[in-house]
């Protein structure tokens, strides 16, 4: 029997209940787990590459950091359905603002540095229209939670804060986590409105490194993908780590990170 070790990042009290479903879900399997968890990303980033553990939930981030560090030599067992297609807005106060355009001359409140949702990828695809952050845009940054790489959600708080309180004019948000926000009456009803989306791009994975095993590998991952939604022990954990399904790894949409990384010079900062 195989037992391996997965690494996760401690970013919130619920963290503890999730990794401990599924290190029950796999008692017994052919290959079974156990987690430890980490402060940051970069120390469990650090345990992946020295052999410390045999699998990183990593953000894309923290992906896009091992592939450089490996090669490319890395590899992916599994993705959320809910990392397919992640997407980030840009909030302001109703009436205010209409598009990307609008923000020429004004303060877009950004996250934490090393948040792909809250301030690389909005920075990188409003590059793409033209707009620099920084030059055409102010921008107005909240580092809350460096080293969880935005999961907190608390950089998100910080931005949509200022634009309440008159200190930006924009805030960007994960989409999920505005959901949340909403949800949770955490957002004014009527206060703050979306008026931009980017366009779609990728989040989480489970990452590994070719000495695990492809044979090993796959079975872990096949387990992982037969949880299933129907199933009340299955689905408390589904929902607590915010999916329906596990589901094969769709690397293309890590392109556009591994672009803004490169552009805005971020791995150097690493």
């Amino acid at each position: 029997m195989t037992e391996l070790m997965v690494g996760a990042v401690a970013y919130d009290q619920r963290v503890v209940p999730i990794w401990e479903g599924i290190r029950e879900y796999y008692r017994d399997a052919a290959v079974e787990m156990d987690f430890v968890l980490f402060s940051n990303y970069e120390a469990q980033v650090d345990a992946l590459l020295k052999g410390r553990i045999e699998i990183a939930w990593n953000t894309n981030l923290a992906y896009v950091q091992t592939h450089r560090a490996t090669g490319g030599a890395c590899e992916v067992l599994a993705m959320r359905d809910t990392d397919l297609d992640f997407r980030t807005l840009l909030v302001g106060r109703p009436g205010e603002l209409a598009s990307a355009e609008d923000l020429r001359g004004r303060t877009l409140a950004l996250g934490s540095a090393d948040s792909a949702q809250a301030a690389i990828m909005p920075v990188h695809y409003l590059s793409r229209q033209a707009i620099t952050p920084g030059e055409d845009v102010k921008l107005l940054r909240f580092d809350s939670d460096v080293g969880k790489h935005g999961d907190t959600g608390a950089s998100e708080r910080d931005t949509l804060r200022a634009v309440l309180n008159g200190d930006a004019d924009a805030a960007a948000v994960a989409a999920a986590s505005w959901d949340v926000f909403v949800r949770a009456g955490e957002v004014p009803p009527g206060a703050l409105a979306p008026f931009w989306t980017s366009p779609g791009y990728a989040h989480c994975n489970f990452t590994t490194l070719p000495s695990l095993g492809r044979e090993t590998g796959q079975a872990w991952a096949a387990h992982l993908m037969a949880m299933d939604w129907d199933v009340p022990e299955h689905r408390r954990i589904l929902e607590l780590e915010g999916l329906r399904r596990w589901v094969q790894p769709q690397l293309e949409g890590y392109r556009d990170l591994f672009e803004a990384v490169d552009e805005q010079g971020i791995a150097a900062r690493w």
